[in-house]
């Protein structure tokens, strides 16, 4: 999901000002990594590490790898590594966002049928495009569950939103505003992996990615009032609006007086109500936002210079940039350049 950038304004120009959810995830350079089905028959269990263990295997170029798991087909229990599990049934979905070990099994307490060795192996031969797109797992019970898995890579740091706004694991039931445009999604996706032809890896790529997105689309979706964080914070009108703000236009010479007029509250109101949804201050997760741009302008090919870098910003002089990049991401912009190519 890549995004171009206009020098003149520093914002992207294919980012909307309103969809603050599709800008977040556009910059973080949300992109596909394995979409597979699994066809499985009791006793079986599916697990997989940590995705630190392999991240760098599968996608090196990724910061950070996300899990999610829909069950098309039958039913079985899933659960982080080490905790109780919960039953799935068709049309669930199992998100694990920040990159812990999970596992898939029925009946529950099936033993791994393979280590971590056997785990990383075939996430490598999946990822090269060695393995079929459909997996067997288990024995020669009658009651087979399948279930898509699908595996993004997105930038951590320094600044992710939407993943820092997710809990260890989400367990999704089909809804009804949001369930008709996953089934079609799913249905495009068994179609593509039960009858591979030419192009398809690129194709199911894509899938993993729409996927995902409707998955966060679906537990926008579930977010009740009472609940904080930035998710959170796109049902509140105060907040929403600030982030459309600060998204549509990232590298104004924004001021607190003049966020909160354009907002429509008082900079009291909106510094306490914006920091009890996402957590900081407007103008802090300015900055944030920003060096997240900047990243981004910073590893384009034939990336501008970093004094140009600065200005499509929002800052005024590049040393004045330049700490604040150092502060946020932990070292100079010329560095992470070079680490980035590297």
């Amino acid at each position: 999901m890549n995004v171009d950038h206009d020098p003149k304004s520093g914002s992207h120009a294919a980012a909307s000002g309103s969809d603050v959810m599709s800008d977040v995830l556009r910059c973080v350079r949300l992109t596909g990594s394995m979409l597979f089905l699994v066809d499985a028959h009791p006793p079986w269990m599916s697990w997989a590490p940590q995705t630190e263990v392999f991240r760098r295997i599968v996608l090196p170029a990724s910061q950070h790898l996300i899990s999610y798991h829909i069950v098309t087909h039958g039913g079985c229990w899933a659960g982080l590594r080490d905790a109780p599990p919960e039953r799935f049934e068709t049309g669930d979905v199992l998100v694990v966002p920040h990159g812990e070990a999970y596992y898939l099994a029925d009946p529950p307490g099936t033993e791994a049928p393979y280590g971590p060795e056997e785990a990383v192996a075939f996430f490598r031969s999946m990822a090269s495009g060695e393995l079929p797109s459909i997996v067997s797992e288990g024995g020669n019970g009658a009651d087979g569950t399948q279930f898509i898995c699908g595996f993004l890579g997105c930038d951590l740091r320094p600044c992710n939103p939407v993943l820092d706004a997710l809990p260890a694991m989400i367990h999704l039931r089909p809804a009804t505003q949001s369930n008709d445009r996953m089934h079609h999604l799913v249905e495009f996706a068994l179609c593509v992996l039960r009858e591979p032809s030419s192009g398809c890896q690129g194709v199911l790529l894509r899938l993993a990615e729409l996927m995902f997105v409707e998955v966060i689309r679906h537990h926008l979706e579930t977010i009740d009032d009472a609940q904080t964080g930035w998710l959170a914070g796109l049902h509140d009108p105060l907040v929403a609006r600030t982030l459309s703000l600060l998204h549509g236009a990232p590298a104004k010479r924004w001021t607190l007086k003049e966020l909160a007029a354009q907002a429509g509250a008082s900079r009291s109101v909106l510094v306490e109500r914006f920091a009890q949804f996402v957590g900081q201050p407007p103008m802090q997760y300015l900055t944030h936002w920003r060096m997240q741009l900047a990243t981004l302008m910073l590893a384009e090919p034939g990336a501008k210079k970093v004094a140009a870098v600065a200005e499509a910003v929002g800052y005024e002089s590049e040393a004045a940039f330049s700490r604040a990049f150092k502060k946020c991401v932990g070292m100079a912009p010329a560095a992470w350049r070079l680490r980035e190519a590297a």
